[in-house]
């Protein structure tokens, strides 16, 4: 057996072991569930009340309640 046969034979093992990457880009979409009512801007699900407040005050200079009036804070979540 040739070098050359021996180097597509490894091609050929390293080409099984190889995974596709999976991008999260696709359920990180699906994840940005909640929703600024006035500018439609959308947060992750796992976004906490201090970014939103923060994203109320200074893009709208409005509350998070005017900003979010859907949004519950999570259960053992500040």
């Amino acid at each position: 057996m040739g070098n050359g046969a021996k180097a597509a034979q490894k091609r050929e093992r390293n080409a099984k072991d190889t995974k596709v990457a999976k991008s999260q880009l696709k359920s990180n979409v699906k994840a940005m569930d909640i929703q600024c009512n006035i500018c439609k801007s959308t947060f992750l699900k796992t976004t906490r009340a201090p970014q939103l407040t923060e994203h109320a005050v200074n893009k709208h200079s409005k509350t998070i309640v005017e900003c979010f009036p859907n949004y519950e804070v999570p259960a053992g979540g500040k």
